[in-house]
């Protein structure tokens, strides 16, 4: 590995001047920020998919080709990108993003609850690895490796195995070869390869090292850029014949780049041996473009046979042949004879040296060739369609729900149950909240968990599968952000007649109704669905609304002496027309009735008389509220669905109404219900009078009620609810 001999040195160093207790103390969860690594802040932009790189600064080779370089294929692609280090990886960070993609990353404490939690939420995570490091048992093989002291070599397998406890966390993997696709298919159900590629930057780079370049005419010069002292041994393949052919020709340069233990038998070549230190990858093109052949030699084994084909790519695109290994990546990619020169022998490899090495025409044949593939096949740009494909086939299709607050109302639960129905049934679900005064990260219900985000359009970059505006508030999110498949408008309400007359947002309200792109209209009412066909000619899906009927537990009700009346609702707000159930409630016997008052906003007005005031009880404890109570009084004139009546019936308690477009669908008078005309307060009193004293009603009305709830219980209707967003 690249990276090994870095990690090696900071190893020495750390083991010399702190002791073996010191460096254990430091490395051993890999998880705690430097002094020196700044925290990067948590992006609170909305992306499709966000990189958590392994690699540190250290070792920047593989994290640019496995992270730097797939951002670019996806965002070439349209598909948007972040990435952060890995131990300042932070649990927030999964409310942005869609998918997770862990480059090297050995397993840490965060990590572990990072994907716990991802996975709650119905978010993919993959794992990408360019090496096989993920077991000891493949890197036992890495000769290099057995020269580590016993405490050395114990820390690098920690990191090994940890590396491997993160893969098998995770849903797939992605990398670079065959071979360690084969392997990694025994940790994770799925592997898709995707071979590493040069960056726009790397090829321009190489064009710029290629109008620069001056090769020395006399001379031959044939580099190996080794990159760490892992790849002693694979020189070892090539030396004797290296050798014979620089002895055979004065005119042959060996130029060496990276970490090489130079071997005794190059004694008496020095002259013709030029070594140079490992270099920035921005100046690597200039140095292999200055070589006339690029040498890339692997020893058989599983660990280098699951390497890619890196060295073949750089030296392609500067126009220098390669002859390499006849060993995995090389073998697959190269067409021998073609774009490049393929060896299995120790005469091979001289031959081929030697053909090369006094034959100009054919490096250069083989080089444009080489070059003239990489070019069209081996660069970012041009492969990042598999990779969108692949990643998009990972991603969950999410749901998105644009909310006005998230203050738990009757429309505002539906559209969450919604949520949860979704959720339960495998899909990733956020909400988005337009009430600052109610902003919080998360929204937890009925032992589900929401990520929550804003409505601001600038803080949006990633695709949304599916937007649902649930007010006409929150349509101008769902109209304007540009990266939603679909498009739904849940109608819970007339909401033009939420303001009154002259008021400029029944005109705003109104525009709703006929968006500027195409949306889908869902309804829970039939009264809806009818006015939206008629008035605005918009075709709404309609799906029933549902009741939780556990939480609304039938209740016997005891006689107290007092029939106890609940009113409900925001008598700030015209269309609950709470006034005229005050005035009902207000002519009753006192010594006969209690009134009791639940309100989420408007505080009872003076001339209510209140025998208790109920203010924004929680929702979980609203049913209790009703278990309380023997009659509802709700007097509503406009409803999409009511709940109070329903929930009431559920728990055994009557219900006396004024029918409207969202209770007719349920209400039925006489049978689960006493209903009058709005307006007339004679009947509705006579209506009360009769639940009180009439057992035969009473009997009726209760079982007849509690039938209706449950018939309307979210597990009766949830395949109806899944149905409107399929």
């Amino acid at each position: 590995m690249d990276d090994i001999k870095v990690l090696m040195k900071k190893t020495a160093k750390t083991l010399k001047e702190e002791g073996v207790v010191s460096f254990a103390r430091k490395v051993k969860n890999y998880g705690k920020v430097p002094g020196d690594l700044p925290i990067e802040p948590v992006s609170q932009i909305y992306k499709d998919v966000l990189f958590i790189n392994g690699c540190g600064e250290s070792v920047p080779h593989p994290a640019r080709y496995r992270v730097s370089h797939q951002r670019e294929q996806l965002e070439s692609h349209n598909i948007s990108t972040d990435q952060v280090f890995y131990v300042q990886l932070q649990l927030d960070q999964v409310r942005f993003y869609r998918t997770f993609i862990f480059f090297r990353c050995p397993y840490t404490d965060t990590i572990g609850e990072f994907i716990k939690l991802a996975k709650s939420l119905n978010k993919r995570v993959l794992f990408d690895i360019d090496d096989l490091v993920i077991d000891t048992k493949y890197t036992d093989d890495i000769k290099y490796l057995q020269t580590l002291s016993k405490e050395e070599k114990a820390l690098y397998d920690d990191g090994v195995m940890r590396m491997g406890k993160t893969l098998q966390l995770c849903d797939g993997a992605i990398t670079t070869t065959e071979r360690l696709a084969n392997e990694l298919k025994k940790y994770v159900p799925e592997v898709f390869i995707n071979r590493n590629t040069a960056s726009e930057e790397m090829c321009a780079l190489s064009e710029e090292a290629l109008k620069c370049v001056k090769r020395n005419s006399e001379k031959v010069r044939i580099g190996y850029f080794s990159g760490s002292l892992t790849h002693n041994d694979d020189f070892l393949l090539v030396l004797p014949a290296l050798a014979e052919v620089m002895r055979a020709n004065p005119n042959v340069e060996l130029h060496i780049c990276g970490e090489l233990d130079l071997p005794e038998e190059l004694g008496g070549l020095e002259t013709q041996v030029v070594t140079h230190p490992f270099v920035d990858w921005r100046r690597l093109p200039q140095l292999i473009a200055e070589v006339d052949i690029n040498i890339a030699p692997l020893e058989e084994g599983i660990f280098n046979e699951a390497k890619s084909e890196n060295k073949w790519v750089e030296a392609a695109l500067v126009k220098v042949p390669t002859i390499a290994s006849n060993v995995g990546a090389f073998a697959r990619i190269i067409q021998n004879d073609i774009t490049g020169i393929l060896c299995t022998t120790k005469e091979e490899w001289r031959e081929q040296l030697e053909r090369l090495v006094e034959n100009k025409e054919e490096r250069s044949r083989i080089a444009e060739s080489a070059y003239q593939y990489c070019k069209k096949n081996c660069v970012t740009i041009y492969t990042g369609s598999p990779l969108r494909n692949f990643v998009c086939k990972y991603m969950t299709p999410n749901y998105a729900f644009a909310l006005p607050s998230l203050n738990i109302s009757g429309g505002i639960m539906v559209a969450i149950k919604h949520a949860i129905i979704l959720q339960d049934q495998g899909y990733d679900v956020m909400l988005l909240n337009d009430n600052e005064a109610t902003a919080t990260p998360w929204c937890e219900y009925e032992n589900h968990k929401f990520p929550v985000l804003g409505q601001d359009i600038g803080k949006f970059n990633g695709r949304i599968n599916t937007a649902i505006a649930t007010m006409w508030t929150t349509m101008a999110f769902v109209e304007r952000y540009y990266n939603i498949e679909k498009r739904k408008y849940l109608v819970q309400g007339y909401e033009t007649d939420f303001y009154p007359n002259a008021n400029p947002l029944r005109i705003q309200a109104n525009r709703t109704y006929f968006p500027t792109r195409e949306i889908q209209f869902l309804t829970i009412s039939k009264w809806c669905q009818k006015w939206l066909k008629e008035r605005y000619g918009q075709i709404a899906e309609y799906a029933p609304d549902g009741l939780d009927v556990e939480r609304y537990q039938f209740v016997e009700r005891k006689d107290s002496g007092k029939c106890r009346i609940l009113i409900e609702g925001d008598c700030a707000v015209d269309y609950k027309n709470i006034d005229e159930a005050f005035i009902i409630t207000n002519s009753l016997d006192k010594s006969k009735y209690e009134i009791w008052y639940m309100s989420y906003n408007g505080e009872p007005k003076e001339w209510y008389q209140v025998d208790r005031f109920l203010h924004k009880v929680p929702y979980e404890e609203v049913h209790q509220v009703y278990e309380q109570c023997d009659i509802l009084l709700k007097t509503s004139i406009l409803e999409s669905f009511s709940y109070p009546p329903l929930e009431m019936m559920a728990t055994g308690g009557y219900v006396v109404a004024v029918p409207n477009g969202g209770n007719r669908e349920y209400l039925k008078n006489e049978e689960n219900c006493l209903l009058y005309e709005q307006g007339n307060i004679e009947e509705a009193k006579q209506a009360i009078e009769r639940i009180c004293h009439d057992r035969e009603l009473q009997e009726t009305l209760k079982l007849k009620g509690r039938k209706t709830a449950e018939q309307r219980s979210w597990d009766n209707i949830r395949k109806d609810i899944l149905r409107l967003y399929q």
